[in-house]
């Protein structure tokens, strides 16, 4: 057996060996441990408690909703960090994930063109926003590509706005698209992430600091300001989809735990109103926010760009 470290016990010790410790919590393990009368057996699931000689493991798979395991540290043969478990969700289309985008505004004019969705929203935060007033465009128009481009340019000049088409990053519609005159903006690729409610909420417990917070709702709808408003953001719920959109930190408030503490009470917001799926939308040259999202179970669903009709 190793030798402890300073402030280390006897049984953190024994698992030094291995991937497993404090940091774990909130992540999906897998762990192999001694049973009373000597036998070894698995458990997998998300670690949800690591201290005072033992680790918590809700279990998932065939075993969720069977109540936490309790592990002794001393009782670990092995274990390790595994990926989060496949989502249903990962088997829904991008085209899906964006309809449910329309929640966000208050009002949202739509108007079919082919297997197209034209949108049109009102200012949003002081400023239209792309998701809304864009052509959603992930899979071919069924028209005939022609006929699909005049209707964007026609939908966006008729109400003097410059005509933009959203599509899959990468996708075939894009890649005609650019024979049609329709290039990308030059910025605002962005990355819809998507993470199970139960999984992210756990994991942001675990982390998010004590603050105030203020919590402005209706029934479908939540605003939280945290520290006197020093971080804020809104949850929209769709169906059990929680959206989660203008999650901000004031600039001299950052790195403090903040953006974890206005999640932490969007999700159980979400949850108490029955959301199972989280989604959001973060620019692809957002690392801090990305890597925020990751370490609480965000992955990527798609990637979204915007194309203009110059």
């Amino acid at each position: 057996m190793s030798e402890p470290r300073a402030g280390e016990t006897a049984a953190e010790t024994a698992v030094r060996g291995h991937t497993l410790g404090p940091h774990v919590v909130g992540q999906r393990i897998v762990v192999r441990h001694l049973l009373p009368d000597g036998r070894a057996t698995d458990v997998l699931g998300t670690c949800t408690a690591w201290g005072a000689g033992t680790l918590t493991i809700e279990r998932d798979g065939p075993h969720a909703g069977a109540g936490p395991v309790v592990v002794a540290l001393a009782d670990v043969v092995t274990g390790k960090p595994v990926p989060p478990r496949a989502s249903v969700r990962a088997r829904v289309g991008a085209r899906e994930c964006e309809e449910r985008i329309a929640a966000l505004w208050a009002s949202t004019t739509t108007e079919p063109l082919g297997s197209w969705l034209l949108r049109a929203s009102p200012p949003h935060g002081g400023r239209l926003r792309r998701r809304g007033n864009s052509a959603l465009a992930m899979d071919e128009p069924g028209i005939g590509w022609v006929d699909a481009a005049w209707g964007v340019r026609r939908f966006y000049d008729g109400l003097e706005q410059t005509p933009l088409i959203q599509v899959q990053l990468g996708s075939a519609v894009e890649q005609k698209l650019a024979t049609l005159g329709f290039t990308p903006m030059g910025d605002g690729d962005a990355h819809a992430q998507l993470a199970p409610v139960a999984q992210a909420l756990r994991s942001l417990r675990a982390v998010a600091p004590e603050a105030d917070a203020e919590l402005d709702e209706t029934a479908d709808r939540v605003s939280v300001r945290l520290a006197g408003g020093r971080a804020t953001g809104t949850g929209v719920l769709t169906d059990d989809w929680l959206l989660v959109e203008g999650l901000a930190v004031d600039e001299g408030h950052r790195r403090r735990g903040l953006a974890s503490g206005v999640l932490v009470e969007l999700l159980d917001w979400g949850a108490s109103q029955g959301a199972r799926t989280a989604m959001l939308h973060v620019e692809v040259a957002n690392e801090p926010a990305l890597a925020l999202y990751a370490r609480h179970g965000f992955v990527t669903h798609h990637t979204n760009r915007y194309l203009v009709g110059r």
